[in-house]
């Protein structure tokens, strides 16, 4: 069971170090279970692993693809890998890998994609992945996550060391606002209601979360309530979640960190094309655009990722109908 932390807390977890600290927890009654790196272990805090639980390291280098092979050759010998780089070096640059030697030869893969979207941050529009979600969602049977904050991340790697397949986990490396209170639980393939709402409702989930919830504030001070729903688990989207919550709505909403081509967004038109739900519905995330550099709060406000951003849509929208 989950809870929100009452308030809007200042207090932020370094998703990096959560995730190398999860894994070292269960590395400790499980010598199954692998870490793997290309390269990058200051960065993502495998360091963290390397120093504690050492034999249970592998540092790959810069060869994503062979890092992604290798990885499905231990699951073949019974082990559980877990493996990092930068969102677009083990998305894009591995499809063929994770396809072929993952997810169609039915071995597990544990993908912690980093800084997707505009967590890329400085490093510019060729370490940026706003396509990571649409080039898993075509793999058959892999798992696609969006996890908030350290809670739900911390939560989720230990759930995935217990499942076999090919899962894609895409969360920012640095600090980000708790929204989960220490000890919640949830269930893969099943969303969270954070707010409910009458007239609108936003899907979203990732860093953008604390986002929707700032907006649904402020405009529920002018009146206009709207409800916020985490979709953490984007595939396997909660489809019943999402039908029930478009329902007796003016208006829905998907807010993501990702191209608005083949995310979030395009998930949940799917699903309202195909229930037949005449309810109008806004894609807000990135426009058909590559990426570019510049602090965090710089790309969110230069692609339209903000609350206030979120807040104007939602509101001129309402006022069309």
């Amino acid at each position: 069971m989950w809870k929100m932390i009452s308030g809007q807390s200042p207090a932020e977890g370094e998703m990096g170090a959560a995730f190398a600290n999860a894994l070292v927890k269960i590395m400790n009654t499980n010598r199954r279970i692998v870490a793997m790196d290309a390269d990058l272990a200051d960065a993502s805090r495998f360091s963290i692993i390397k120093k504690k639980v050492r034999g249970q390291f592998i540092e790959m280098g810069i060869a994503e693809a062979n890092m992604i092979g290798v990885a499905a050759g231990m699951s073949i010998r019974g082990f559980i890998p877990f493996v990092h780089s930068f969102a677009p070096f083990v998305t894009r640059r591995v499809m063929d890998q994770v396809f072929m030697a993952g997810a169609y030869s039915h071995n597990t893969v544990n993908i912690y994609g980093s800084d997707p979207g505009v967590c890329a941050a400085a490093n510019g529009g060729t370490h940026s992945s706003y396509e990571d979600v649409a080039l898993f969602r075509s793999i058959p049977e892999a798992m696609i996550f969006d996890p908030a904050d350290t809670v739900q991340l911390e939560w989720l790697v230990d759930r995935l060391a217990e499942m076999k397949g090919v899962h894609y986990i895409r969360a920012n490396r640095k600090g980000v606002p708790q929204i989960y209170e220490t000890g919640s639980t949830f269930e893969i393939g099943k969303g969270n209601i954070l707010v409910n709402g009458t007239e609108a409702v936003i899907f979203t989930a990732g860093i953008l979360l604390r986002d929707a919830l700032d907006a649904a504030k402020m405009l529920g001070e002018k009146g206009i309530s709207v409800a916020v729903v985490d979709l953490f688990t984007i595939k396997p989207l909660d489809v019943p979640l999402v039908r029930n919550c478009v329902e007796g709505k003016k208006l829905a909403v998907t807010f993501e960190n990702h191209s608005i081509y083949g995310g979030l967004g395009s998930a949940v038109a799917e699903v309202m094309a195909e229930c037949a739900q005449a309810v109008p519905l806004r894609r807000i995330g990135v426009q058909d655009r590559f990426g570019q550099v510049g602090p965090v709060e710089y790309l969110k406000e230069t692609f339209g990722l903000t609350a206030k951003h979120l807040e104007r849509e939602i509101e001129q929208a309402l006022r069309q109908r």
